[in-house]
């Protein structure tokens, strides 16, 4: 998933990713453009996955 494709559906994604994991806050969710790895880090760190893990989630959002 490319950076545009992650702007374009993150509002989606994000209410995806609440309903999964609900420990996940609006914090952990805030996406920054130009910081897409920023988020990727902070979503690894609470989630306890790797990093190919969590993109392949955001993937299948």
């Amino acid at each position: 998933m490319d950076k545009l494709q992650i702007k374009g559906k993150w509002n989606e994604l994000k209410g995806t990713l609440k309903q999964q994991y609900a420990d996940l806050t609006d914090d952990d969710l805030l996406y920054e453009e130009g910081q897409e790895d920023k988020l990727i880090g902070k979503l690894q760190q609470k989630l306890g996955k790797s990093r190919e893990e969590v993109i392949s989630l955001l993937e299948s959002a």
